[in-house]
This record gives C-alpha cells, sequence and structure tokens, in this order.
C-alpha cells in the first residue's frame, strides 16, 4: 500500500494501522481521499492529531495509532483492477465507488464520503455537519465531468460564522495595511495569536490605516516571527500595533484548539464599539507563532 499527499510525499511509514488494513483492498486500486484522526480521549476528529501522526514515525507512529486511530474517507476511484478511470464522469466514477465498498464490505478506517443531488440535503449538511469538530463543509462537483490531476474543477463551500479578534499586528503600513495579524487574551491576559486575515481591500485598508497606531515597546508579540501559511518557512515582515482595535471576522470552521484559525479570515468591519475585553477567550494552548 502507497499513501501519498497532495504534494506527493508518501507517508504509508506513518500510519501502520492503514497499512494494516489495506489486505481488506483489492490489487490495483487507486482511491482519492482524505486522511482524518479520532482522538479518543476528547472524543473528536482532530487536525493537532494528523499533525503529530504526519510527523512521527517508527515505534512513535505505531504508539500514537491507538490513541489517535487515522480513517480514510474516500471521495473518488481513479483506478480500479489496475484500469484508469479518470477520463470517466463523475457519476459512472461514484457508482464504482459505491460498489467497491458494497462488494468488499469495507468499513472502518475506510468510509465512504456521503453524496447527493438533493440541493435541500446538501443545504442541510452543510448547516447541521459543520458543527461537527472538524467537518469544514461541502464539495460540490458536476455529475458530467472526468478527473483532471492537478486541476480540482469543484468548488467547495465551507460554512462560516461571524465573530471577534484583537488586531495585534499588521504588514503593509500603519497608513496602508495589507494583513491583519490578529489575537485574542487567554485567562491569564495574554495576547495569543489565532491567525490573519486574507488581504483587504483598499477602502478596508484605509479604514483600518486611519484608526490603527504603531505599537510601544513591551507588546506582548516583541521577537515573535509569524509564517505567511500554515506548514511555510516564510515569514511576514509585520509591524506590531497597540492591541486595542477589535475586528469582525468572518471565518470558516476549521478552526484548531483555542480557536487558531486553521486558515485565513476575511476582515469585515472595525468595532469601534467594542472594547478588547469583550473578545471571546483563547482557550488552548500556544498560538501558531513561533519565537
Amino acid at each position: 500500500m502507497l499513501l501519498q499527499t497532495r504534494r506527493g510525499s508518501l507517508i504509508q511509514d506513518r500510519f501502520p494501522d492503514l497499512v494494516a488494513a489495506a489486505d481488506k483492498l483489492p490489487d490495483g486500486l487507486v482511491l482519492d481521499g482524505e486522511l482524518v484522526v479520532w482522538d479518543t480521549k476528547a472524543g473528536r476528529l482532530s487536525f493537532e492529531g494528523l499533525q503529530r501522526r504526519t510527523a512521527a514515525g517508527g515505534r512513535s507512529a505505531r504508539g500514537l495509532a491507538s490513541s489517535l486511530p487515522a480513517f480514510f474517507v474516500a471521495f473518488d476511484i481513479l483506478q480500479q483492477d489496475g484500469h484508469e478511470l479518470t477520463g470517466y464522469p463523475y457519476r459512472q466514477r461514484r457508482l464504482r465507488l459505491e460498489a467497491l465498498f458494497a462488494a468488499d464490505q469495507l468499513a472502518a478506517p475506510w468510509a465512504l464520503c456521503p453524496m447527493t443531488t438533493d440541493l435541500i440535503k446538501a443545504q442541510q449538511w452543510l448547516e447541521s455537519w459543520t458543527e461537527i469538530s472538524g467537518v469544514e463543509g461541502i464539495v460540490v462537483k458536476a455529475v458530467n465531468q472526468p478527473y483532471r490531476p492537478g486541476h480540482r474543477g469543484w468548488y467547495k463551500l465551507r460554512r462560516r460564522n461571524t465573530t471577534e479578534a484583537i488586531i495585534g499586528a499588521i504588514t503593509g503600513t500603519v497608513i496602508r495595511p495589507e494583513l491583519l495579524l490578529l489575537g485574542r487574551r487567554d485567562v491569564e491576559g495574554h495576547l495569543r495569536p489565532v491567525g490573519r486575515t486574507a488581504p483587504l481591500r483598499a477602502e478596508m485598508a484605509r479604514l483600518v490605516g486611519g484608526n490603527v497606531s504603531a505599537a510601544d515597546t513591551g507588546h506582548p508579540w516583541e521577537g515573535w516571527r509569524f509564517a505567511s501559511a500554515w506548514g511555510s518557512r516564510d515569514v511576514l515582515d509585520v509591524t506590531l500595533v497597540r492591541p486595542e482595535l477589535v475586528a469582525e471576522i468572518s471565518a470558516d470552521t476549521a478552526v484548531d484548539r483555542g480557536g487558531v484559525f486553521r486558515h485565513p479570515v476575511r476582515f469585515k468591519r472595525l468595532r469601534l464599539d467594542v472594547i478588547v475585553e469583550e473578545v471571546p477567550l483563547f482557550s488552548g494552548g500556544p498560538g501558531s507563532a513561533h519565537g
């Protein structure tokens, strides 16, 4: 069995539990899907657990398999019995995928992603299933489209929630910010990073630039570095600002412990009517930045 990431890395040695279960799969099979990890202690899907398992190998990987078991959720079938199916329309590939799970009686750790052509049911899934930690939204595909490697050709619809965070730093200039780096205070009053915005539109940049001020010495993020994206080694060139402005943001449900947003959020407006003490608290471990 080979387990390959989107970037082409082979990681089957990190997931011995999936390798052991691969004897349930027929030869000549290639599936497209997503790895998820279940935290047995917390009783929920865990992105942090997936990160731990992806980074572990050897004895550590075997040890984590019991407390953080992995599951493969199949979205698509790309090859069956050595025959390539990528040129087939999705409707036919889906029928083959469903038949595979039925004929081979596949069960955990293999899971078939549900599918519907009913718009009302899809809306219900988007509203209800995204309440589950780790479920971000739904993917929309055309039933007649082939599978194009390197080109998604489908649309991911995420549920988004509106909330608030404190502006702790920016990129660009104080007069014309480009990105906002956001934080929340923990129960002890320390400002913890929780994420960053997507690039600001011009009118939003002018709005923030007219209200934000460069920080004095003693900012809680002094000496910290902020990655440009999750998993990236590129560091943002930031300017620390006085952590006294509150931003209203729109964020999807991909949130790690403590409320750290895994994806860039959308800045909606300044909440000049809200003080930082009214912003939701950070409640987990250390943030995503590092010193």
